[in-house]
């Protein structure tokens, strides 16, 4: 069995990958996103933004094992690592601006009343990195986009979602399979990249790095 490090701190990532048959170790990256989107080019595409903060953060895991097993306590042995380090980054891109995690309930409240009853982008973009020998040997990107529609909650509804806390912490203020699916009215596109990581792409991309993802599944 190929081992899987997720370099995301979103337990829906973790879900998707776990209903599909991974257990993936876990590894936060705490790369500064703010940071990394601010030193691009003002007018970069936004499937390049998202691309590029999915590679700092699996990077950023990476570089932990490429250092060596000293100080790498959540491994056995970061020199015997064999594997794929996956990091993903989600943005709502709607009325030609890309949208992040709003964090305040005054961002996400404006946020919904300019997105209800309209489409927008959910962009999410994947990088896998395929390491040996505690060295990165192969790597692939890719950005997946699925449309979303969205509902019009009420007033009353919209403030309890508000209240309940789930939309300050995603991306584009909503989830697909949380409290959010209420106000989603449809998608044209993959539910999972949607959730945060999109088992179709991520398919290709271990392809790509000359992994199959049946060896990540824990019977192979």
């Amino acid at each position: 069995m190929t081992r899987l490090i997720l370099a995301s701190a979103s337990p829906a990532r973790l879900a998707v990958l776990q209903a599909a048959g991974v257990q993936p170790v876990v590894r936060v990256s705490r790369v500064d996103e703010d940071a990394v989107a601010a030193a691009l080019p003002p007018d970069s595409p936004p499937d390049t933004v998202v691309v590029e903060l999915a590679r700092a953060k699996a990077a950023a895991v990476a570089a932990e094992l490429t250092a060596g097993s000293t100080g790498v306590c959540w491994l056995d042995s970061a020199e015997a690592f064999d594997g794929v380090v996956v990091g993903c980054d989600s943005m709502l891109w709607i009325a030609g601006r890309l949208q992040g995690k709003p964090h305040t309930v005054a961002v996400a409240r404006e946020r919904w009343q300019q997105q209800a009853g309209r489409s927008g982008e959910l962009l999410t973009g994947h990088c896998v990195l395929r390491m040996r020998d505690a060295r990165v040997v192969a790597a692939a990107f890719g950005c997946s986009r699925t449309t979303v529609h969205f509902g019009r909650p009420d007033p009353a509804e919209l403030e309890s979602y508000l209240a309940s806390g789930e939309p300050l912490s995603v991306a584009g203020a909503f989830t697909l399979d949380g409290l959010g699916g209420w106000f989603v009215d449809g998608i044209d596109g993959d539910p999972s990249s949607v959730i945060g990581i999109g088992l179709p792409l991520l398919r290709r991309l271990l392809r790509e790095v000359g992994t199959d993802l049946t060896q990540l599944w824990p019977d192979r």
